[in-house]
């Protein structure tokens, strides 16, 4: 079976995030294009489910890379499917966040408004898992002034998993174009492939 990765946003999120694109431009140098998913995830919980569920099936065993909520998704399906995940300041128990009240919500990229439910909520709550019983299928990137998230959260719930933290940074996590190569060689792709990129023209805007 050929390697593949299903890249999952987080919320308020799309394709077209920095991370996102990032990736996508590493995997047209590497004509890899076909083996990588990064789908515009629906609002609620239960619809973006059923299109990473599409996406599975497509790719087969793909390599999990789930960031913020994305990671959330990520470790649920991880658990549901026996597959190998890398989650980026990944959020735990989300549907916790939450106050219980309606709150209008902006995507960042597309500017679609839309209404976070009870319903948003429950529909996360579904998906809770334990945490994970096979840590060697789990990589888990930190950054210890994540402005969103508390990482310290990700760090007990992922623990036994390979951690690593780095002090400082952001949300966004910082320094992600330059770990391309990892989540490239984690889901089995050929070093060959990127041999000759230079990932720092990543950074550069297109």
């Amino acid at each position: 079976m050929n390697p593949s990765i299903l890249y999952i946003h987080g919320l308020n999120s799309s394709p077209a995030s920095t991370k996102a694109s990032q990736l996508f431009r590493a995997a047209e140098h590497g004509g890899i294009t076909r083996h990588l998913r990064v789908p515009a995830l629906h609002h609620h919980p239960r619809q973006a489910m059923q299109q990473l569920q599409t996406a599975i099936a497509e790719l087969g065993r793909p390599l999990l890379v789930g960031s913020s909520l994305g990671g959330y998704y990520a470790t649920h399906l991880a658990e549901q499917h026996g597959l190998s995940a890398l989650l980026i300041n990944p959020a735990v128990r989300p549907h916790r966040l939450f106050g219980g009240k309606e709150v209008e919500q902006t995507n960042y990229y597309t500017n679609e408004t839309w209404l976070l439910t009870v319903d948003h909520v429950a529909a996360l709550q579904e998906l809770e898992t334990a945490e994970p019983q096979d840590a060697a299928r789990y990589h888990v990137w930190l950054q210890t002034m994540d402005e969103t998230l508390d990482y310290r959260q990700a760090e007990a719930f992922y623990t036994g998993c390979t951690l690593d933290i780095q002090e400082g940074g952001d949300h966004s996590y910082q320094g992600f174009a330059q770990r391309i190569p990892e989540i490239l060689a984690l889901a089995g792709f050929a070093p060959a492939l990127w041999a000759d990129f230079d990932f720092s023209t990543l950074l550069k805007k297109t």
